[in-house]
């Protein structure tokens, strides 16, 4: 493979689309070498600068560990509070540009192959993608980066950019318009042009700090990491519709996609209240032996006012994130529900089954006069305005977090009958979770070591 010089940003770095990295895959030989140990990658992984050494794992010695190393250093990096960067170095390596371009493309191939577009795998890789992007970026010289903004939008848009080329950035939210500037529905990218068009209108206002404030390198980077983004998931469609007319597949991406979904798979790094095995909060079966009292009373059936919201606003977000994502605000980290729950087994037969159980108890039962809020408990888990839970729709909605205690206070406060644990706790999913390891180490603390003995000496 041909070095770059580290002076040099190559387009393909930051855009695997460019003509540069389809060259760099056209060049690509046998397939079947992504096995074998690559001396010129593996010095270029040692000698990245601030790389981790010293545990040999964490260095890929071919392609094929390259390309679970990308997706390993985004969920390590979403899911993990103690991740350590110098173990990825080499991934923000500017000279690691041919090999990372055909790992990205045996990625893509892999999971669009054995899961098609609509599945987690497939997600989790755009979002890999998107993240890379974004992480190489801020790594660059503000004049490198600034070279790189303008020679990738010159080859992704026209000088005229409408607003309607972004249909499908805006329909997926990965760009929303609010972001934009536009003038007679062009987006405005160009500085001469904010400056001629626009800067008179500001009154009292710098124009040239105006744009740096308003479009800027900001915005620049936001399209094109949101269009490669789109560009990935295209990608994905595509050649999952063309191994639709394979026989089989080749065996190597099916190896690989297996290896990604068990990357996906590996339980998320989880961070105990109190330290020691038992403060540990991670997903589990619900015990409503620690459940809030407000959780208590909808789950009764509401009686009186406020039952919808009680059901949709209250319940079942406390009752998705407490089974699923019960540590959400302590590592204030952003997930799906198929992060935690890819086959959405819990989702089908332990959450939703609680939430419909508590809006038939209401009177009169939610369901019976309002059947429409079973799309908005759909909804407010992710999953968008929709009759069933599929993958396919995920994150149409935001998984809308569990209320706090003032809100509960403000819109619902029939609910709020405290007892003597919510003195000290600010919403009703940290007070799960303060029972929850309290009924643990009761249950851990129970018996102490010897105990049963004495009793049967006592007997005896």
């Amino acid at each position: 493979m041909n070095k770059y010089s580290i002076c040099m940003v190559n387009v393909a770095f930051i855009n695997p689309f460019s003509d540069e990295a389809r060259q760099i895959v056209r060049e690509y030989g046998n397939l079947n070498t992504i096995y074998q140990e690559n001396g010129d990658l593996i010095q270029l992984v040692t000698r990245s600068p601030s790389q981790d050494i010293s545990d040999e794992e964490s260095i890929p010695h071919n392609i094929m560990d390259l390309a679970l190393k990308r997706m390993e250093w985004y969920v390590k990096k979403r899911n993990n509070l103690e991740f350590d960067y110098r173990k990825y170095s080499y991934l923000y390596n500017r000279n690691i540009t041919n090999f990372d371009v055909i790992a990205f493309y045996l990625l893509v191939q892999a999971v669009s192959v054995k899961f098609g577009p609509n599945s987690r795998e497939s997600r989790v890789m755009v979002e890999a993608q998107g993240k890379l992007m974004e992480s190489r970026m801020g790594e660059l010289l503000l004049s490198e980066k600034r070279d790189i903004l303008g020679t990738i939008l010159n080859t992704l848009l026209p000088r005229e950019v409408k607003w309607t080329m972004f249909a499908d950035l805006l329909s997926s939210r990965k760009i929303k318009l609010t972001d934009l500037v536009l003038d007679q529905g062009n987006i405005i990218l160009d500085k001469d042009y904010f400056m001629e068009n626009l800067g008179f209108k500001l009154e009292h206002r710098d124009p040239g700090k105006m744009y740096d404030l308003l479009i800027g390198d900001k915005i620049k980077e936001l399209i094109i990491n949101r269009m490669i983004m789109q560009k990935t998931e295209d990608y994905i469609s595509e050649v999952y519709q063309k191994s639709q007319r394979q026989v089989e597949p080749n065996p190597i991406l099916l190896e690989l996609a297996d290896k990604v979904t068990e990357i996906l798979n590996q339980p998320m790094a989880t961070y105990g209240y109190r330290g020691g095995a038992t403060g540990k909060v991670e997903a589990s079966p619900l015990n409503q032996e620690a459940f809030p009292p407000c959780v208590k009373i909808v789950l009764e059936g509401m009686k009186s006012g406020g039952r919808n919201d009680a059901i949709i606003l209250f319940l079942t977000p406390f009752i998705s994130y407490a089974r699923l994502y019960p540590d959400v605000f302590r590592r204030n980290t952003t997930l799906r529900v198929s992060d935690v729950d890819p086959e959405l087994a819990a989702v089908e037969k332990e959450i939703l089954p609680l939430i419909h159980e508590a809006a038939e108890r209401c009177t009169p039962p939610l369901f019976e006069d309002q059947p429409q809020e079973k799309v908005n408990i759909n909804a407010k888990m992710g999953f968008g305005m929709h009759s069933e839970i599929e993958l396919k729709h995920e994150g149409e909605t935001t998984w809308y977090t569990p209320m706090s205690c003032e809100k509960v206070k403000l819109h619902l406060p029939s609910l709020c009958k405290p007892d003597k644990t919510c003195k000290s706790i600010g919403n009703p999913l940290s007070y799960y979770i303060h029972r929850l390891t309290d009924l643990r180490y009761e249950e851990a603390t129970s018996e102490e070591p010897g105990e049963e003995s004495k009793q049967e000496s006592r007997e005896e």
